[in-house]
C-alpha cells in the first residue's frame, strides 16, 4: 500500500475532525496507527488551577438614577413546542462531500416529499475517496434537504429533516 504526502495530510485532517480515536491501516507489511489523545489505558490528569483571592475594588457611590430602570425579563416556561420538535435530523457522521445520487447521471436518493424506511439508503458522503452510504433511522417521509449536490460537508452538519410515521 502506498500512501503519499497529500493522502496521510487528508487522512490526518479527516481523523482529527471525526468522533474517532484510533485508526489502524494494514496492508502486506504496511501498517499505519494514528490515534488522537492518551493510548487506551492511560490517564491524563487535569492541570490544577490556584485561585488568588484579591480585595475587591472600593467602589464610589453613584447618584441614584433619575428614570427607572427597565425591568428584567422574567423567566418563563419554555416557549410551546413547534411541528419541527418532531422532525429527525439526519446528520453527517464526517467531514466529506456531499451526494444526493449514486452516481451524476443516476437519479436521487431521495427528494422532498420521499417515504423513507429503517436503514434505507437517502445520500451518499465522499470522505477521502471512499463513497459512504448514509441511511435514515426511523420511517418517514423526508420534509427538508438542506444541502445541495457536491456541497462539502462538516461532522454532525444536518443534511436533511425527517417527519417520523
Amino acid at each position: 500500500m502506498e500512501l503519499n504526502l497529500d493522502e496521510l495530510r487528508e487522512l490526518l485532517s479527516a481523523v482529527s475532525q471525526a468522533d474517532i480515536s484510533e485508526i489502524t491501516l494494514k496492508s502486506g507489511d504496511f501498517e499505519l496507527t494514528v490515534r488522537k489523545g492518551p493510548k487506551p489505558g492511560e490517564y491524563v490528569l487535569p492541570q490544577q488551577t490556584s485561585v488568588v483571592e484579591m480585595p475587591a475594588p472600593a467602589i464610589a457611590a453613584l447618584p441614584a438614577p433619575t428614570a427607572p430602570a427597565p425591568a428584567a425579563p422574567a423567566l418563563s416556561a419554555p416557549p410551546p413546542s413547534s411541528a419541527n420538535d418532531k422532525l429527525v435530523e439526519i446528520t453527517s457522521p464526517m467531514v466529506g462531500t456531499f451526494y444526493r445520487a449514486p452516481a451524476p447521471d443516476e437519479p436521487p436518493f431521495v427528494d422532498v416529499g420521499d417515504r423513507v424506511r429503517s436503514g434505507q439508503t437517502v445520500c451518499i458522503i465522499e470522505a477521502m475517496k471512499l463513497m459512504n452510504e448514509i441511511e435514515a433511522e426511523v420511517n418517514g417521509e423526508i420534509v427538508e434537504l438542506l444541502v445541495q449536490n457536491g456541497q462539502p460537508v462538516e461532522f454532525g452538519q444536518v443534511l436533511m429533516r425527517v417527519n417520523p410515521t
